[in-house]
């Protein structure tokens, strides 16, 4: 088998790539694996983030919008991004001071454009051509993880569950992961518990309307509300919030996911219109949205899981520790559960996303399934992604 010379090293050095719904730039995490499956261990080296160019990002968001966008700019991005992915891939190489001939395998997640969980057939696209990345840093990748769940009946996401449980179940607590991307989504750890006992879905928008609004308000000058300081200026718009808290995905019942697809530009669009009428200032309208994700994350806790006694603490992660007014926010609602971010865990919160690409890069390469449909709603775990390889196999 061509994978031979990688799966027989005792510790294996991988690179993980992850673009999120935010769209503003490749993660990079470069690590040392050592086993599989839940004979797992990790050691991060090194994490970066290479920004995209402002012209990659406003196309990536033109063609992520609710109408889509056309194939040849589509059929461009695809390869623009991989191209940043691989560049990513080399730049945390070199913080690492690791020549990529000695990385083993890329895990490389790629830019989510589209994700219709909800249709029929269900869909999610990402680009970013695994190809592309192999061919430009000579490393075996794997890429397009969400394909085969949707095959097998999933929503394609998250994948993240499978990762969580490898590196963060407890013998001792249950434990909530909460990642804090554009959309926010949970990972249910129940205390000593195997892998079929996992459960994990989106709770709702994680960033996407704080920093769509911040966009809009400083006429693209503030991509976001740094460290939730215009929200911490504002008052909560109760009439605004009951009426965002009526959409009905905050009512579906997991397995779910979601994405800009419904909490993207035109639900912005629709905060502001509705902020406006109820008299809500920029600062208000920032102060609500915040408090919808903070909100709806301690709802999701409270209506899903079993016995919300059982989970001893949340550990969060991902661009939304960084806004302040978010997490104390979260800090309150979520009482008496503890809120502690993911350093905790000996790991840095923004690579979180990165590390486990690399990691599920690995299970993929040894044959291992690596969704848990628990989390996704498929009929039955499955091999994730599709493996290009590198110019020395």
């Amino acid at each position: 088998m061509f994978l031979d010379p990688i799966l027989s090293k005792r510790v294996r050095r991988v690179i993980g790539l992850s673009s999120g719904t935010s769209m503003d730039g490749m993660d990079a995490a470069l690590v040392d694996i050592r086993g599989c499956g839940s004979e797992t261990s990790v050691r991060l080296l090194a994490f970066t983030t290479l920004p995209f160019r402002p012209d990659i990002r406003e196309r990536l968001a033109r063609v992520a919008g609710i109408d889509g966008g056309p194939s040849r700019e589509i059929c461009l991005l695809n390869v623009e991004v991989a191209e940043a992915a691989a560049a990513a891939a080399e730049e945390v190489a070199r913080k690492a001071a690791v020549p990529m001939e000695e990385v083993d395998l890329i895990g490389s997640h790629g830019q989510t454009i589209c994700h219709l969980p909800g249709d029929d057939p269900r869909a999610s696209l990402q680009i970013g051509e695994g190809a592309v990345v192999a061919e430009r840093t000579g490393v075996t990748t794997v890429s397009n993880f969400r394909a085969r769940d949707l095959a097998a009946g999933g929503q394609g996401a998250p994948l993240i569950p499978y990762v969580d449980w490898l590196l963060f179940r407890s013998e001792e607590e249950g434990r909530a992961l909460l990642n804090l991307g554009g959309i926010a989504n949970v990972t249910l750890l129940p205390r000593g518990l195997g892998l079929e006992t996992v459960t994990a879905f989106d709770t709702g928008p994680g960033n996407m309307v704080i920093d769509g609004l911040s966009r809009i308000l400083s006429a693209d000058e503030a991509p976001f509300d740094r460290n939730g300081d215009r929200a911490g200026e504002g008052r909560l718009v109760e009439g605004l919030l009951t009426r965002l808290l009526e959409h009905p995905y905050f009512r579906e019942r997991p397995p779910k996911s979601t994405g800009r697809e419904v909490f993207g530009e035109t639900f912005v669009e629709q905060v502001m219109e509705m902020g406006r009428a109820l008299g809500a200032s920029n600062e208000d309208l920032l102060a609500t949205a915040t408090e919808l994700t903070a909100r709806t994350v301690a709802q999701a806790i409270a209506v899903w899981v079993a016995d919300p006694a059982s989970v001893g603490r949340m550990i969060v992660s991902g661009g939304g520790i960084h806004n302040r007014t978010l997490m104390k926010r979260l800090s309150t609602l979520m009482k008496p559960i503890p809120v502690v971010r993911l350093e905790e865990m000996g790991f840095p919160s923004d690579a979180k996303e990165a590390i486990a690409f690399a990691v599920l890069a690995n299970e993929t390469a040894h044959g291992l399934p690596s969704n848990v449909p628990g989390a996704t709603g498929a009929r039955r775990a499955v091999v994730l992604g599709e493996l290009v390889p590198g110019r020395s196999l």
